[in-house]
């Protein structure tokens, strides 16, 4: 494998990491959503990973197959006072476990900075090389 293709396989690394933030942030906005006029909370995403070739030195990366919404049911609240209860006086929340979800966030957060730790070593590796040179 070329040094080069380091850089393609951290990089497709990177842009799935930064997808999958921008799903648990968007998840985390919604933490705390109410069923609206539909009568449909928010309903967590997830994102699905694939593996690709890069190139034809059987290298790999990683490019975001699929988000999907959980089918988790929402957590239903008794409030009867509230102008979105239901018929029954319930009322639904979203189904995003916060919890979960800042623990996906720490994850893709340290796959991020590692994707970016293994570019700067190929760059100094790199530079190194063309030092030996002169």
């Amino acid at each position: 494998m070329s040094m080069f293709n380091i850089f393609n396989v951290s990089g497709s690394a990177i842009s799935a990491q930064q997808q999958r933030l921008n799903v648990v942030a968007s998840n985390l906005a919604n933490a705390d959503a109410v069923a609206g006029p539909d009568g449909q909370a928010y309903k967590a995403r997830q994102i699905h990973f694939q593996t690709v070739a890069m190139g034809d030195a059987g290298s790999a990366g990683v490019k975001v197959q699929t988000i999907t919404e959980s089918d988790t049911p929402g957590r239903r609240v008794h409030d009867p006072l509230s102008p979105n209860a239901d018929a029954q006086g319930y009322v639904t929340h979203s189904n995003v476990n916060p919890v979960e979800e800042m623990v996906n966030m720490i994850s893709a957060s340290r796959s991020y900075q590692n994707n970016i730790e293994v570019m700067n070593t190929a760059k100094s590796l790199l530079l190194k090389t063309l030092q030996m040179g002169q």
